[in-house]
């Protein structure tokens, strides 16, 4: 009788969380259950300018995860494939809520494929709750002193009062 073992299923939920909201969340949370181990990956996209240190958005995930045992936050300056590679992972996460975001994501898959044919990615559809938001759309109410309890933890809400109390025309 021979043992079989069974190599540990890790995926890379990566993005740029700036901020994390509760649409990211759901699918942290339910990607968590169908893998071993679940990295949740915050990237340094040079292209924009963020509200959040990566620092500040790695910690900020790190709060909101730390009751999910096989989630790790990390962060990577890199292509994502060889992210991937690097974490020995064999999948990567991406969450769905439009048209548009299946168009862009699935031109990104594919891109990745070319890259790597093992780095598989799976999309999961946002909980229809959350189908609206964004991180964008949630800066702008934070911005302007609107109520974003709804949308974001009450750790990023609170950073984010105080990331715009701080900034010179923010809401005070």
């Amino acid at each position: 009788m021979s043992l079989q073992i069974r190599k540990e299923r890790v995926a890379i939920y990566p993005g740029t969380f700036d901020p994390v909201t509760l649409g990211h969340m759901d699918i942290i949370h339910r990607a968590a259950k169908q893998f071993d181990r679940l990295i949740v990956a915050v990237l340094n996209n040079l292209s924009k300018n963020p509200l959040f240190s990566v620092e500040e958005r790695t910690e900020l995930l790190r709060q909101a995860t730390a009751d999910i045992p096989n989630v790790e936050v990390d962060s990577f300056r890199d292509l994502l494939v060889n992210y991937v590679r690097q974490k020995d992972a064999q999948v990567i996460v991406r969450g769905i809520r439009t048209v548009t975001d299946f168009e862009y994501e699935l031109q990104n898959a594919s891109i990745n494929h070319n890259l790597d044919p093992e780095a598989e990615t799976i999309f999961m559809m946002t909980n229809p709750r959350y189908s609206y938001l964004s991180s964008s759309v949630v800066k702008e109410i934070a911005h302007f002193g609107g109520n974003v309890s709804d949308f974001v933890t009450p750790e990023v809400e609170q950073a984010m009062k105080l990331k715009f109390k701080r900034m010179d025309g923010g809401a005070k």
